[in-house]
């Protein structure tokens, strides 16, 4: 076995064609990407709104329950709804926005690390890169983080290529316009931190570097007019159409959000140092060979090494902040971190100190690359969700006219699953005034229900709201959602025997609409047909 690793390592190591590790690194992320189902609530959310927009035919306004969602940019909505139109409606189709993301960083990776470090560290950064757990799942999880991270990559690799340039002397400008292309497309794609965090991790590598005299090069005010023209256009016309648009976006969801309590998954200061460490396992260990009294004098003299140190550290401290942490918010740590553990691991070979260190990183890449693959087994396999059998259940019999209605819940993922041609009915008590200060989708819908208080006043209704309509449109057929025990009790004319999908401690009933009116309460309803 010790021979079998050590060939592994060797073959790495000595790969000549980026071309062909790239290949496998494209299959190793694509092949598995369509074994789950859409998890709740983010991929559920996401590749719902993606899907509203395909079928909306509008582009400009991402929409949820066909009500303005403005909680990220439109970015990741475009790349997925062109993924659904042509891939089809499948959550392959869904996650290609994640994936594509996590290639284009991957490659990038390979192309920096391989021009100003060599080939050798360039094909080891790429196999620690994409057999890190966190990576390989983020590649396949449909939602804005993976897409930000690549944005967020791209942008600070493009912009240290220009600066390794411009300080040899060499052509930089064609990095640097990419640079700022990428950034823009991180606003579009996240928000402010598209060029925030990026241009603040390269400006800290400069000032470390004492590199300060290049920077007025490095922001030419042609490149700052491209930057604009990219990325303010949506914004402008957001607002335009909009009103109260930047105010929500840009003061709420950057600001607020950033710096007040009281929203949810609240956590210490220090949650995403053990999340990275465990999450890159087994490779993060390797990353305390480089801790020693000589960092930071290693970060100025060594401008690889202190751009991916000083990456690391500027994602982790920036996320730690706030007290309201995501998991997939310290995406954009994992491609330096990779280019660290890479670079211990290559340092530790080259001094020949360990007879056994080529078999021990065979072993390490062989071990993470089938823990990779467990997680999505094995979340293919018990995962709590289960919508993604009911187009085939109920496609038969739903038909182009038919509306779903949700019961005290909105459940992100079923208009996609059941290829709903209209917004589903939410109902619920809307006029809640603790609706506003709560974290969840009814402040979601809720939210997105005051740019468009019309469309709000059709989706959104009330018990008695529901009932009217019930009686008043005979010709629909209604599929109504929730949770059995609840729906049944409140409304005794959805009774069990029509049942067409159920999962759990939920179900889908398709309403018989002629029993339905047979009810005394359906008669003393007022007529509108």
């Amino acid at each position: 076995m010790k021979a079998f690793f050590s060939a592994v390592t060797r073959r790495i190591l000595d790969l000549e064609s980026g071309i062909y590790l790239l290949l496998v690194a494209t299959v190793w992320l694509l092949a598995t990407a369509g074994l789950r189902p859409l998890m709740l609530p983010d991929e559920g959310r996401y590749v719902g709104i993606a899907w509203e927009m395909l079928g909306s035919g509008d582009w400009l306004v991402p929409t949820l329950d066909g009500m303005p969602f403005f909680h990220k940019p439109p970015l990741f909505y475009w790349l997925t709804a062109l993924g659904l139109q042509i891939f089809g409606v499948n959550e392959w189709a869904g996650r290609i926005a994640s994936t594509f993301s996590a290639l284009l960083a991957t490659g990038v990776v390979f192309l920096f690390i391989r021009k100003h470090a060599g080939k050798s560290l360039a094909n080891l950064s790429v196999v620690v890169l994409i057999t890190q757990p966190f990576f390989f799942v983020g590649a396949q999880f449909a939602n804005l983080d993976m897409l930000v991270a690549a944005m967020i990559t791209i942008t600070i690799i493009a912009g240290a290529d220009a600066v390794l340039n411009l300080e040899r002397g060499l052509p930089y400008r064609t990095a640097l316009t990419v640079c700022y292309g990428f950034a823009a497309l991180g606003v579009l794609a996240k928000g402010l931190i598209g060029f925030v965090l990026p241009g603040a991790i390269l400006l800290v590598w400069l000032l470390v570097r004492g590199k300060y005299r290049l920077i007025p090069a490095l922001l030419p005010p042609y490149l700052i007019a491209f930057f604009l023209v990219l990325a303010a256009p949506w914004f402008i016309w957001m607002e335009k159409s909009f009103d109260g648009f930047w105010d929500y976006f840009f003061v709420y969801h950057h600001f607020r959000r950033f710096s007040e309590t009281g929203f949810n998954n609240q956590q210490a200061f220090w949650f995403y140092i053990p999340l990275l460490l465990l999450c890159t396992l087994p490779w993060s260990p390797w990353v305390f060979r480089g801790l020693s009294p000589r960092l930071l004098k290693t970060v100025k003299d060594a401008p690889i090494g202190g751009l991916m140190l000083l990456w690391t550290l500027g994602i982790l401290i920036f996320f730690s902040l706030p007290k309201s942490k995501l998991v997939g918010y310290i995406l954009p740590a994992l491609p330096p971190f990779a280019c660290l553990v890479a670079q211990q691991i290559h340092g530790w070979l080259r001094s020949g100190k360990n007879d056994n260190a080529a078999a021990w990183i065979g072993a390490s890449a062989i071990g993470a690359g089938v823990f990779c693959m467990a997680i999505i087994i094995g979340t293919s396999r018990f995962d709590p969700s289960g919508l993604q059998h009911l187009a085939p259940t109920v496609g038969k019999t739903g038909g182009e006219n038919d509306q779903i209605v949700m019961i005290n819940e909105y459940e992100y993922d079923l208009p996609f699953y059941f290829r709903a041609k209209r917004n589903p009915w939410v109902v619920g008590n809307w006029d809640n005034p603790e609706i506003s200060k709560l974290d969840n989708w009814r402040k979601e819908l809720h939210d997105a229900g005051q740019f468009k208080p019309g469309k709000m006043a059709e989706t959104l209704i009330s018990e008695n709201e529901f009932l009217s309509r019930l009686c008043a449109h005979p010709e629909t057929t209604y599929w109504i959602w929730g949770n059995k025990d609840f729906v049944i009790s409140r409304y005794p004319f959805v009774v069990e025997q029509s049942i067409a999908f159920s999962f759990g401690k939920k179900a889908l009933w398709r309403l018989n609409i002629k029993l339905a009116r047979s009810f005394d309460w359906c008669r003393e309803m007022p007529r509108h047909d």
